[in-house]
């Protein structure tokens, strides 16, 4: 069976992701996340519940919430459609999703910044994610600032990408912020 660029990749990163995987880069990661954020004055926070296997945003989320920020999470509609972002708060009730997803049960809110998960990533902004396309479909309609997160690792020379593909504004790493746009 011949597969993709894009599908090899995918299945390249995600054994690397668990392999490489560490607590102290994911507490490094997201100190500098947000750092990050607090230089930009935002008020509404798109964040991501996490799936197993993923960066755990949840420290960061309590943070930004405890410092008066917004935080929302997305909601996967069915394929085909862009993400829903609901407020989040401690006190808000997690629902099931599609795809092994969370999200709160939260009053519908657009983001002033949206907090992007990759399997990889390239220096000109470029991001491989799961493959559904949610994250492309909901930021071609939106005109928000993106900030990729992941671990330095991740990074590759450069990312397959076809027509649908937005570049990020930001990437962060547990390194470096890299400034793409």
């Amino acid at each position: 069976m011949i597969l993709s660029p894009k599908k090899d990749l995918r299945k390249v990163m995600a054994v690397k992701r668990k392999q490489m995987f560490s607590l102290e880069s994911e507490q490094a990661l997201l100190q500098r996340l947000i750092q990050s954020l607090l230089v930009y004055d935002f008020q509404i926070i798109a964040a991501v519940w996490p799936l197993p296997e993923e960066i755990d945003l949840r420290w960061l989320i309590s943070q930004l919430e405890e410092m008066g920020k917004i935080v929302v999470l997305p909601e996967t509609p069915k394929k085909g459609f862009p993400l829903i972002f609901r407020q989040w708060t401690k006190n808000s009730k997690m629902l099931d999703g599609l795809y092994g997803t969370q999200y709160p049960e939260g009053r519908v809110m657009q983001p002033d910044v949206v907090l992007v998960p990759f399997l990889a990533f390239d220096r000109k902004g470029y991001r491989l994610g799961y493959g559904g396309g949610y994250y492309d479909r909901t930021l071609t309609q939106s005109n928000v600032m993106t900030v990729g997160y992941g671990f330095s690792f991740q990074e590759v020379n450069s990312v397959p990408i076809d027509e649908y593909d937005i570049p990020l504004s930001v990437i962060i790493t547990e390194r470096e912020t890299i400034q793409v746009k």
